[in-house]
């Protein structure tokens, strides 16, 4: 499948884990951060005064912008864009 073809059916390609062009917001990469730290999102949520749904949105959207599926591989994610959201 062509590059044009994703885009003319709606579809998005992910970006890779280190790829420069991955950015995190200041709260999601916050939120990222203490998830690594071994926080539950509860304890997250008290901690930057959201809720835990709130949280796991955060989550969802980190884990689809850094290309993973867990959050045994969110500090190697991290640490490859940490400069690009610093």
């Amino acid at each position: 499948m062509r590059a044009g073809q994703l885009g003319e059916r709606g579809e998005r390609r992910q970006k890779r884990t280190g790829d420069p062009g991955v950015e995190l917001t200041p709260q999601e990469a916050q939120i990222a951060r203490l998830a690594c730290d071994g926080h539950t999102n509860p304890e997250i949520a008290a901690r930057v005064f959201l809720s835990h749904r709130t949280v796991e949105w955060h989550l969802r959207k980190v884990f689809t912008k850094l290309a993973i599926t867990s959050r045994k591989e969110l500090a190697r994610a991290l640490r490859a864009v940490e400069p690009a959201t610093a």
